[in-house]
């Protein structure tokens, strides 16, 4: 007679699918998208019920799509349900100051002009772009979708993976991908362990109303408690990101809206004119915290469960999604060769594809903040002389241009718009 273990290795050749995500947010629906367009069947599990993740109502929260990113939605069949809600970013302004006192005279001006391939990127509120990856999902048969249940445990055997949920479900898969986020259960059930460290700074999210029109300008405020980004949304209304020290962003936050505008002003300044909030306020610890190792035993990390940054560069979602296009092409052409998907020759191509880019990312976020977020005299001279020398050398200022539309580097096909 077979014994219980063999029987279950028999038992997980009829997989629940191809692929088990866990994470439905943004990056799990994105990937699971790419791999069903080449032949996989995908398992999405997420703890939220779909009602939560469909809520139509704004509430202040965007994200900048880089160019690069417009282009894998496009390739992946999103990019339709949001075109009309996406705001393009045709100019970039990063300053350095003091709230209340201006800005430095030496800044930084990046033109989508520089570029021959349009915008530099895109303003998409988080409520379109979640219901447009939920009703692509919808539609796909080739994805199932569990909606509501948290995964409790994960074990990786020889012929696949099987991951339990609360309810007591048991799903199985060739391969798990943890898309869960930077406290990833993913990652810990599979004893990856991370590395990084905290900032002291909390990031005040919110999204206004203004007088003026915006032009499709971003800007970049540094300040000596952290950077203050004004970013375009549709109409005359803009997505804030704003760091301060932690105690002061709790405080802050507290406020009456009335009050929190009153704080906002000084920093935001008056070029838009009368300011006022719209929709809902939040707050995010800011850290650095990089998975150890982005794969494990039929296990692969994507996204912020893999690495997550300061959003000083607004870069989080855009380099998920580049995990989320290197990992379908590595999946994809190892099936089509006939290779186990979550064998670790394959995995490992997917980490040494993403590892040294993440990190040179994360590396170059925390360098910025920590120069920028201060007011040492002599380092806020060398940053304000820096950024006059790269205004001023248009060579170097288009190459800043094509990183911000995350045009450099090795790009997967779907992040140049081609399919796999």
């Amino acid at each position: 007679m077979d014994n219980p273990e063999r029987l279950r290795i028999l038992h997980l050749m009829d997989m629940t699918s191809d692929i088990v995500i866990v994470g439905g947010g943004l990056n799990g629906p994105a990937l699971a998208l790419a791999l069903t367009a080449t032949g996989h069947s995908v398992t999405v599990i997420d703890a939220l019920p779909v009602k939560t993740r469909k809520n139509a109502a704004f509430d202040g929260r965007s994200y900048a799509l880089a160019l690069a990113s417009q282009r894998l939605l496009q390739a992946i069949g999103v990019w339709e349900a949001v075109e009309d809600h996406a705001q393009p970013m045709l100019e970039i302004k990063v300053t350095d100051g003091h709230a209340g006192a201006g800005p430095s005279p030496f800044f930084m001006h990046f033109d989508h002009a520089e570029l021959e391939e349009g915008p530099m990127g895109y303003m998409v509120e988080d409520r379109h772009l979640r219901r447009a990856f939920m009703n692509a999902m919808a539609a796909d048969p080739m994805i199932t979708q569990i909606n509501g249940k948290s995964v409790v445990a994960q074990q990786a055997l020889q012929a696949g993976v099987s991951v339990t949920l609360d309810d007591g479900a048991e799903v199985t898969g060739k391969l798990l991908v943890g898309c869960d986020g930077r406290k990833s259960g993913t990652a810990t059930r599979a004893g990856i362990k991370r590395t990084g460290w905290d900032y002291g700074q909390t990031a005040l999210v919110c999204a206004i109303e203004h007088e003026l029109p915006h032009n499709g300008v971003a800007h970049q405020f540094f300040m000596p408690h952290g950077p203050l980004a004004i970013l375009p949304l549709t109409g005359n209304r803009s997505s804030i990101v704003w760091s301060e020290k932690t105690d002061m962003a709790h405080r802050i936050n507290a406020m009456e809206p009335d009050d929190y505008v009153q704080v906002l002003r000084p920093r935001f300044g008056d070029f838009l004119g009368q300011i006022k909030l719209a929709g809902d306020r939040f707050t995010y610890p800011l850290n650095l915290t990089v998975a150890n190792s982005f794969v494990g035993d039929r296990v692969v990390l994507v996204g912020d469960a893999a690495h997550g940054m300061h959003p000083i560069a607004g870069q989080g979602l855009n380099a998920g999604l580049r995990d989320v296009a290197a990992l379908a092409e590595v999946l994809t052409l190892a099936g089509r060769r006939g290779e186990d998907l979550a064998s670790q020759l394959v995995l490992e191509r997917y980490q040494q594809w993403r590892r040294f880019d993440t990190a040179t990312l994360a590396l170059a976020t925390d360098t910025f903040n920590r120069l920028f977020s201060n007011d040492n005299p002599l380092l806020r001279l060398g940053r304000d002389i820096g950024m006059g020398i790269v205004g001023s050398l248009p060579g170097l200022k288009r190459g800043f241009v094509r990183e911000a539309a995350g045009l450099t580097g090795d790009l997967p096909k779907l992040m140049q718009g081609r399919a796999i």
